[in-house]
């Protein structure tokens, strides 16, 4: 049974990386010129909206961060406040 699961595993694993290279290969071969230098366009679009994309979700990621960090102290500030003896 254990042999069994190791063969069906290492089929598994050879199947879904040879996908990997079949998938590589089928775009080596550009037909037209005009297409070619359309799709770097539409690629180089996608590049750019994906980057801006990028720098705004780590601009809100960081935006959050810092939010987090100011109730982090305030809430700090609040507890010496209250821990402070009262005269």
């Amino acid at each position: 049974m254990k042999k069994l699961l190791t063969l069906v595993f290492a089929a598994a694993l050879a199947l879904s990386l040879s996908s990997a290279s079949f998938a590589q290969d089928a775009g080596a071969a550009p037909q037209d010129k005009d297409k070619t230098s359309d799709m770097s366009k539409d690629n180089d679009m996608k590049k750019d909206e994906k980057a801006e994309a990028k720098a705004a979700k780590k601009k809100a990621k960081h935006d959050k961060k810092m939010a987090k960090k100011e109730m982090k102290e305030e809430k700090k500030e609040e507890m010496k406040k209250d821990d402070a003896p009262k005269q």
